[in-house]
């Protein structure tokens, strides 16, 4: 199993909350973003410690392909890590934004889009997203109300508290408000069409770029009654968040020894722990390892695990996200 280093990302719109949820030392301030797992050109995920510490996520796949990968994933992804883990900390509010699907970034960036989800981890009483419209849209209007600055009146905003979960496809514009603290499992991009930023400036008094017009072509302006994943939250079993071709989403809360088989599963393993703690025992056909895990860790299991038994320490809330390619 392997564990990297946090990359931290400082942003006009972060706060102080990411590194003592991770317990690291840093003299960073406005840290918007610690990303967990990454394969993003120029931000590559580097090991942490173990004795495959210093090497980077690429290396881990070219020297193992589908033993870290997956046959099926291999198959499909190649030489790149499909996923980009991240914790996300919102002291104001984010742009709103929204993101390309595969063929169009393909086609204009030569790269993947990004669909993704949020866990929300904590949140301000009161504190809100932005998610999809509240009302049907077109082009026409789209571009007038980024030009009148009314767009936000179409946008269906949603108070939120710990535990939401929020599946965000490619299309689907949103925004993540001030006093929000979110897990968030994308694919592995890094392209954003900026729609609105509320008028404001950065350090040098610059407003930053609107892509209107990329964003224009890619929006789903359509309308749904409800933009929350519910589910039922039940103890020392898996309850499923999220399962979309791209990737799948469990929540695991145990409350004592708890195993999880992965035997059958063609795919590696990011577990993402959120809450308490936990000594997660990895059982490979060569023998068993053992690591402490607690708040704010993430974990890749290579596709070779044969499973895990996690033992908590109290009260203990983690992700388990994997990737299922249905009939490979």
């Amino acid at each position: 199993m392997y564990q990297f280093k946090p990359l931290l990302k400082q942003t006009m719109w972060g706060g102080d909350a990411i590194a003592p949820f991770k317990g690291v030392e840093t003299d960073l301030h406005k840290i918007g973003e610690s990303w967990e797992i990454s394969a993003v050109k120029g931000d590559l995920s580097v090991v942490a410690d173990g004795k495959d510490e210093g090497k980077t996520i690429v290396q881990l796949i070219d020297e193992q392909k589908e033993k870290l990968l997956g046959k099926s994933v291999y198959a499909e992804y190649g030489d790149t890590f499909p996923l980009l883990i991240k914790f996300i900390d919102a002291r104001q509010d984010l742009s709103i934004q929204v993101h390309p699907d595969d063929a169009t970034a393909m086609k204009r960036h030569g790269s993947r889009g990004k669909t993704e989800m949020w866990y929300v981890i904590k949140a301000d009483e009161g504190s809100h997203i932005k998610v999809g419209f509240n009302q049907p849209v077109n082009k026409d209007d789209y571009h007038r109300m980024v030009e009148d600055h009314s767009i936000t009146q179409v946008l269906n905003e949603e108070k939120v508290k710990k535990g939401d979960v929020y599946f965000l496809p490619a299309g689907r514009v949103h925004s993540l408000g001030a006093g929000v603290f979110v897990a968030e499992i994308q694919e592995t991009s890094d392209i954003t069409y900026r729609i609105y930023d509320f008028g404001r400036k950065d350090a040098e008094g610059h407003e930053r770029e609107l892509h209107t017009e990329l964003a224009k072509d890619v929006i789903d302006y359509s309308s749904i009654a409800d933009y929350q994943t519910h589910y039922q939250e039940v103890y020392d079993k898996r309850v499923g968040l999220v399962d979309c071709p791209l990737f799948t989403t469990n929540l695991i809360e145990p409350t004592q020894p708890f195993h999880a088989d992965y035997s059958q599963l063609d795919s590696f393993v990011v577990l993402i722990c959120m809450e308490g703690g936990a000594t997660i025992t990895e059982h490979q056909a060569d023998g068993d390892q053992e690591k402490g895990i607690q708040q704010g860790t993430t974990l890749l299991l290579p596709a070779t695990t044969q499973g895990i038994d996690i033992v908590p320490k109290g009260c203990c809330r983690m992700l388990e996200v994997y990737i299922n390619i249905k009939n490979a």
